[in-house]
């Protein structure tokens, strides 16, 4: 992967991130390309693609299963809608090994699944993580509506559902005409499934479904990796609670998906719980008889916007222009923005002008006229190289036409005359001609940079469905080859980026086109590390559009499960970026399944596990799930004696986790998870007794748990109230003699470094160690 840490220490706190769309100012792309970072991501790929088959210890028991009891994590969900499953999924064309089996996280404890804590600090760094921590920045990128959420909110996919975000879905809420009827179906059978397209509001009918019927108690959103078995199976669902299971993906036809069915509603009747499900798939053959399947329909939209305005204390002329004004094709999330923004003073006629129809008529009229090669090569790549300098622009473009030339052929002026040349205008005078193109000013600090960029955002997805459209396969072609060798011979991350997320919108129009054609291809390395990490960056940005997020965690699950290592190892990646903090459980799952497969011989899954701490914990996100899935992998090793390589791979994750460094500060994480992250105390002491007791690791273990200590003044305000807690979980998992041997060894540790401030933390952490009620009479080792 790349170096987390470069600039994280010259990153100055006021400092403007980059644009996440488009590369970096011509002239700084040199100071700012990151090197290899050994044996980390993608970059690694190349030194482990030897027979790397799946060690014995893959036979997974169910019961030390990828995923484990992540306790106080709900499985996780994607936004709405999907558009089904992968077209040629890229793990089924070599056959792949079984699936993990998860055993079920528990329902979220309160200060778990509430506290996203507080809002991040926008910084950058010198990877591709700058555009995914704090406020996202991508104004030409725009993925369903808020897809792209800011700091503040919450970027889990997954989890509880606060009384905030809970009362934002409920209040407004427009009932279309199936609502009663459906409501009846779940206040009868406890199961219901709404299957509609993406857009029709089935995420926010299905909170309100479970408002009306349990009364506003408690809702945890599921992951929808789950299937019919694993929710049948479910030991967790809690009696009065309202469980949502968002685009659930469609398992296939099956004779037996009735009584599946049944079991589920079964399941949830016994618990006294309700359960609501999403999917995009409408039932083939004969409907489900246990369990209603409702077509589920789009409320009034003049109705959704109405009544917005009128909470939002809105006056009535304003209200009867706004409604007036709706244009035609508009999704139920497009209409809730274009009110809240009307309600914030935004003109009506500019409002709409982005949305529906009349976002998409200007796009349509100019693809409408004949256009040459060079009109066609300047929008082609400012869909996929946007934000970018002119210079940057104009030489991403020189790449692209002969790519694209072959389905642009020169047209005869008569019969048995030479074909006429095609006409050249000057590249800089042709895009300020061209409608779709303008131009925008960047400031940083005392300089202005210009950038190169669509008239309005919606343009972009607009193009990309016109190009889709208007031009053949041979066309398609040259674009394949363009933006696989941009990938391949640029370095720039910026430009990587720009380039994701225009594939990303580019699957909405056309799925399998991206699919094969790009994510396949280069997720197997056919345009290098680079293209791998390209590759999960798509999933990054597929993970935040409402229709695609639970595709995006369908296609990394593939290649997780792939034979081909250069595939497991993109999974990685993808798990440890922005799909690992949409769906953490998932996440953790799927690279414990890695790190099981790869065992002592890949460090790829242990380091992207270690880097998913340090993206969770960057973002503000509640990192218990990592935390409880070791430890309770480590307690499965404690009454094993003899080292085995599951033992010693379980050892190195943890270790890779509890030494991950502060994306920001450099210093170790765990000191400020320790500090505002209180429910880890036990956990985290169980995985440092584990890692101290087990011989081979001590001597690091210690001078790591050092480390963590020292850092605690730097991370905490009150550090000493911190280390006893720590110390206290730590001794609770320690045999008497092991209490000993810690004191002796640690204490000399600190006397040796000659830090005063040191030295009076560790003396606290191991006065709370030897005064810990003890619970163990054996050591980890």
């Amino acid at each position: 992967m790349m170096n987390s840490e470069n600039e994280a220490d010259n990153a100055s706190p006021g400092e403007p991130p980059r644009p996440a769309d488009g590369p970096v100012p011509d002239g700084e792309r040199a100071a700012r390309e990151p090197g290899p970072a050994p044996a980390r991501g993608p970059e690694a790929a190349e030194a482990g693609t030897g027979a790397d088959t799946a060690s014995a210890d893959d036979a997974t028991p169910a019961s030390d299963a990828a995923g484990g009891p992540a306790h106080g994590t709900a499985p996780d969900s994607g936004p709405e809608g999907s558009p089904g499953p992968a077209a040629d999924p890229p793990a089924a064309a070599s056959g792949t090994p079984a699936e993990p089996v998860e055993t079920d996280p528990e329902t979220p404890t309160k200060d778990e699944a509430e506290d996203p804590g507080p809002e991040p600090a926008q910084v950058h760094h010198n990877n591709v993580y700058q555009f995914f921590n704090g406020a996202l920045d991508a104004r030409q990128a725009r993925f369903g509506i808020g897809g792209a959420e800011a700091g503040g909110t919450r970027r889990r996919a997954i989890g509880r559902l606060d009384s905030g975000e809970a009362h934002a879905l409920i209040s407004p809420y427009v009932r279309p005409p199936c609502f009663e009827a459906t409501c009846k179906a779940l206040e009868d059978d406890g199961v219901v499934v709404l299957v509609g397209p993406p857009g029709v509001g089935k995420r926010s009918a299905a909170v309100k479904l479970l408002h009306e019927v349990t009364g506003g108690v408690e809702y945890v959103v599921l992951s929808p990796d789950h299937s019919l078995e694993e929710l049948a199976g479910r030991p967790t669902f809690t009696q009065g609670y309202g469980y949502v299971l968002l685009d659930r993906l469609d398992e296939g036809t099956s004779g037996t998906a009735d009584f599946d069915w049944r079991r589920v509603r079964d399941k949830v009747r016994e618990k006294g719980a309700y359960l609501v499900v999403t999917t995009v798939h409408p039932v083939d053959g004969e409907p489900s008889e246990s369990v209603r399947h409702v077509d589920w329909q789009l409320p009034d939209l003049a109705d959704v916007v109405r009544v917005r305005l009128r909470q939002a204390g809105c006056a009535d002329t304003l209200v009867k222009e706004a409604v007036e004004r709706l244009p035609d094709g508009c999704r139920i999330a497009e209409a809730a923005a274009a009110a809240e923004r009307i309600a914030r003073g935004g003109d009506p006629e500019r409002v709409w002008s982005e949305y529906g129809s009349s976002a998409a008529r200007p796009v349509r009229e100019w693809f409408a006229a004949d256009r040459s090669l060079q009109e066609v090569a300047e929008v082609t790549t400012l869909a996929f190289v946007t934000g970018a300098g002119r210079r940057d622009f104009e030489s991403a473009q020189i790449l692209l036409e002969p790519h694209i030339a072959p389905a642009f052929p020169d047209v005869p002026d008569g019969a048995g005359e030479a074909p006429a040349p095609r006409p050249f205008v000057d590249r800089r005078r042709s895009l300020s001609r061209n409608a779709l193109v303008a131009t925008e000013d960047q400031k940083y600090d005392a300089l202005t940079r210009t950038v190169v960029v669509f008239p309005s955002p919606q343009y972009r997805l607009w193009v990309l469905e016109e190009l889709c459209r208007n031009h053949s396969t041979e066309y398609w072609n040259g674009v394949r080859d363009w933006l696989t060798e941009l990938v391949r011979t640029q370095p720039d991350p910026a430009l990587q980026m720009s380039v994701a997320s225009g594939l990303a919108l580019l699957a909405r129009p056309d799925f399998g086109e991206v699919v094969r054609c790009y994510l396949t291809p280069w997720a197997q390395g056919a345009a290098g590390p680079r293209g791998q990490s390209a590759a999960a960056m798509v999933l990054w940005w597929m993970c935040l559009d409402e229709a695609l997020g639970a595709t995006a965690l369908t296609l990394a699950r593939g290649w997780a499960q792939s034979f081909d290592p250069r595939m497991r190892s993109t999974a990685a990646w993808a798990f440890s970026g922005e799909l690992g903090v949409r769906f953490p459980t998932d996440a953790v799952k799927w690279l414990w399944h890695l790190i099981r497969r790869g065992g002592m011989r890949d460090s790829r899954a242990v380091s992207a596990l270690a880097d998913l701490v340090a993206i969770l914990a960057e973002s503000r996100q509640n990192t218990s799930v990592v935390f409880r899935a070791l430890a309770h992998r480590v307690e499965l090793q404690r009454p094993t004696a003899v080292t085995t390589q599951l033992k010693e791979v379980t050892f190195k994750t943890v270790m890779a986790v509890l030494t991950v460094r502060d994306l920001r500060t450099g210093r170790p994480l765990c000191a400020a998870l320790a500090d505002r992250q209180p429910q880890l105390d036990d956990p985290m002491g169980t995985l440092w007794a584990a890692v101290v007791c087990h011989r081979p690791l001590r001597d690091e273990a210690l001078r790591a748990l050092y480390d963590m200590l020292r850092a605690l003044p730097a991370a905490s305000d009150d550090p000493e109230p911190v280390a006893g807690r720590l110390g206290t979980a730590v001794g609770a998992e320690l045999s008497p003699r092991e209490r000993g041997l810690l004191g002796a060894e640690l204490g000399k540790l600190a006397a040796r470094r000659d830090d005063v401030i040191a030295e009076r933390l560790v003396g606290i952490f191991l006065s709370a160690v030897l005064s810990a009620p003890s619970t163990k009479e054996a050591h980890h080792g």
